[in-house]
């Protein structure tokens, strides 16, 4: 018997069927705790949609979808401030400001959905294709337009039944995803360091150096709350500063992230004459470690190299607590790569509903997202 499978999209976490985390088993951002998270201390200009996969009555597949629009955010980075600024806010506002994600604009990686064992892949990504039509018309229902739509993050082998299904789309590749793999028999940071080349170690010895005077302190919720303000401005300053960017996070995401998450999610402080001038945040998901956002004082920053140090400080934790490996995730790829993280090529689809500006999307991509030039280094030996 061929029965089609359905699907039904919801608007709250708390409303996805009970058995929604089984299927979400080897990814924590797929739960409904993190879900949660997402939806209650999301970006201001961020709405997320859960959608559950049935065969019959059964669940078999499950997905997040999160619509950004443009008009609420006052900076899409600040960094090159000159005419190409001002054109890009420009097309992107009045042309991109209203994107349909399908999958974690805040992530790295795929994050967009999953499937039971049994389901065929191609019957799944047909109803997926069906779900985000749907999606669309009740968006546009409501006074909401869907500029763009972007399936994103996959490997190069994960993104083929999607190029099949969704044969419109232009492929298109960003920066790579810095992952960083732990060799199985490093047991501590010392093994690490015993890794690295000559050049490699001495910086990381003048990492260290510079970096004295630096207390670090795994902070609680109560820690978080009391210092949401003084973080969410180091985050803020580091976003800001980003060549691009589609959202800044809600003023709460943190602690919110914290209270529900609990010990999956690490938030770090560090501290100079006990204030505080960094932090940065890490989520356990399964075997792997996932590096989240982080934010810095920048005076401070270049000083005591700070954003070396807790590169080497996620690696020293993610080594002693036996995690294979590393999302270093986009952004700073030099610095990354420095350390020992290795790019991984990824892809997404993209289409537009203006029929022009699809044909001709792939130069109207490549406008919107800057191309990063740097050079890949090998750290160890």
């Amino acid at each position: 018997m061929n029965t089609n499978y359905s699907f039904k999209i919801y608007n709250s976490a708390t409303s996805v069927p009970e058995e929604w985390n089984f299927l979400a088993a080897s990814n924590i951002f797929l739960t409904r705790e993190y879900l949660e998270v997402l939806e209650n201390s999301c970006p201001v200009n961020m709405i997320c949609h859960f959608i559950g996969f049935f065969e019959e009555e059964k669940l078999i597949g499950i997905a997040l979808t999160q619509f950004l629009f443009a008009e609420r955010l006052e900076s899409f980075g600040e960094r090159d401030q000159c005419l190409k600024t001002s054109v890009r806010n420009f097309a992107f506002k009045n042309f991109a400001s209203h994107v349909l994600f399908v999958g974690n604009n805040m992530l790295t990686g795929q994050n967009a959905f999953a499937f039971a064992a049994d389901v065929k892949e191609s019957k799944f990504v047909k109803t997926l294709h069906k779900a985000i039509t749907q999606l669309k018309k009740e968006l546009k229902a409501s006074g909401k337009k869907v500029h763009i739509t972007s399936i994103k993050d996959f490997t190069a082998s994960e993104i083929k039944p999607l190029q099949a299904e969704f044969k419109n789309n232009y492929t298109f590749s960003t920066q790579p995803n810095m992952i960083f793999s732990i060799n199985e028999n490093w047991k501590t940071e010392q093994d690490y360091i015993d890794a690295l080349s000559k050049k490699y170690r001495d910086q990381y010895k003048r990492a260290r150096k510079k970096s004295e005077g630096i207390v670090k302190q795994k902070m609680t919720l109560d820690d978080i709350r009391k210092y949401e303000d003084v973080i969410y401005d180091l985050y803020f300053h580091v976003a800001k500063n980003a060549p691009f960017n589609t959202f800044f996070l809600a003023r709460n995401h943190f602690s919110f992230f914290k209270e529900i998450m609990q010990d999956n999610f690490l938030l770090y402080g560090y501290f100079l004459d006990e204030k505080l001038i960094g932090f940065n945040t890490l989520i356990k998901n399964g075997d792997v470690m996932d590096t989240y956002f982080l934010g810095y004082d920048e005076s401070i920053q270049r000083e005591k190299m700070l954003y070396l140090n807790m590169l080497y400080d996620m690696i020293a934790y993610s080594i002693k607590k036996g995690f294979k490996e590393i999302i270093f995730a986009r952004t700073a790829l030099e610095i990354k790569s420095s350390v020992g993280a290795k790019p991984v090529k990824m892809y997404g689809l993209i289409t537009h509903s203006n029929a022009l500006i699809n044909h001709n999307i792939g130069r109207f991509f490549n406008y919107l997202e800057p191309k990063t030039e740097w050079q890949e280094r090998n750290p160890f030996k």
